[in-house]
């Protein structure tokens, strides 16, 4: 079985690349999807829809329902992370699996990610400092579900936008440093702009990463 799990920043291209790899015979499982169809009544019951819609559903941090949600949403993941890896552990030897995660994937905890490292090869798409700059722009243009954890504060008088543009950075410093602590392969998203790369690319250019030390 040829498996891979795509991991980084929302916005990073994880998905993107996982539909590439899904039109040269991979299957796809994305967390996304399954964490949405988990929370599918309370979604439908707030008339929201699709990723945009759980992230309406999920709200800012500074919002009073925030917490809760976010604890909720985690609990989805868990859960679909791991439904996911059970079905690679008993996928067939000549099946290719790319699994497409959330940017909160290391949140879901060491045990969930170092299985996912056994069963995997994870592929860390990594934001150059520019990079993160347009991601911060993106996520506060069209935000998309974000756990924040301890990452978030507000001082007093200060805006709930200007809050999140501060602390984002900050909440993208602490990622990287547990996305690189399972990635065996990091690719710059710079590498994966090319037009014409197209999913024998992608892996070639995973074969010529050098492997990450760990």
């Amino acid at each position: 079985m040829i498996a891979l799990a795509l991991i980084g920043m929302s916005g990073a291209g994880k998905s993107y690349w996982a539909q590439k790899l899904a039109a040269a015979g991979f299957r796809v499982i994305s967390i996304d999807d399954r964490i949405e169809e988990k929370l599918a009544p309370e979604l439908a019951a707030g008339g929201y829809r699709g990723i945009g819609g759980v992230a309406a559903w999920m709200g800012w941090p500074t919002d009073t329902t925030y917490r809760e949600r976010e604890s909720e949403y985690l609990e989805c993941e868990v859960s679909s992370m791991n439904e996911a890896l059970d079905e690679m552990q008993s996928a067939g030897d000549d099946e290719g699996i790319v699994l497409d995660t959330t940017g909160s994937v290391a949140y879901t905890g060491d045990e969930i990610c170092r299985r996912m490292q056994s069963l995997t090869t994870v592929i860390y798409l990594e934001a150059s400092p520019a990079e993160e700059q347009l991601l911060i722009s993106r996520y506060l243009s069209d935000p998309k579900p974000v756990l924040w954890g301890d990452q978030f504060t507000q001082s007093p008088g200060e805006s709930a936008h200007d809050a999140i543009a501060r602390c984002y950075p900050q909440l993208i410093a602490h990622r990287k440093q547990m996305y690189a602590r399972y990635a065996r392969r990091a690719i710059p998203m710079g590498q994966l702009r090319d037009g014409g790369l197209d999913a024998r690319g992608f892996l070639e250019l995973i074969q010529g990463q050098a492997r990450l030390a760990r």
